[in-house]
């Protein structure tokens, strides 16, 4: 890859548990940065779920929610690399970055403390 890559760090205000509210949010302003010339936009922590989940975590249905959301967001991806927050469950639920990009999720980064 030559030249310059353009990103755009979007600050939104998702709500706790509204996944379609978040991602229709995200995929706005993914959609908005993509026509700025953006190639990567960048999200908050959690901003699928909205922060702090807290105790929704717990709840498998909401982690399900939630991956069916990333999947869901992932479809809107087309021209432009998106990383959001997101909780991943992997033998535990991690805080975790998707990588979102080209209609799929492209990667997963485990938040380490």
């Amino acid at each position: 890859m030559t030249g310059n890559i353009r990103i755009a760090l979007a600050q939104i205000n998702p709500t706790v548990g509204d996944f379609k509210g978040n991602i229709s949010m995200i995929a706005k302003a993914a959609a908005d940065a993509r026509k700025m010339g953006a190639d990567i936009a960048i999200f908050p922590e959690l901003a699928v779920t909205g922060y702090p989940p807290e105790d929704l975590l717990l709840r498998p249905a909401f982690i399900r929610r939630c991956s069916d959301a990333v999947a869901q967001l992932a479809k809107t991806t087309d021209g432009i690399v998106v990383v959001a927050g997101a909780p991943v469950k992997e033998n535990q639920i991690y805080n975790a970055a998707v990588i979102l990009a080209g209609g799929k999720v492209a990667g997963v980064i485990m938040k380490s403390e």
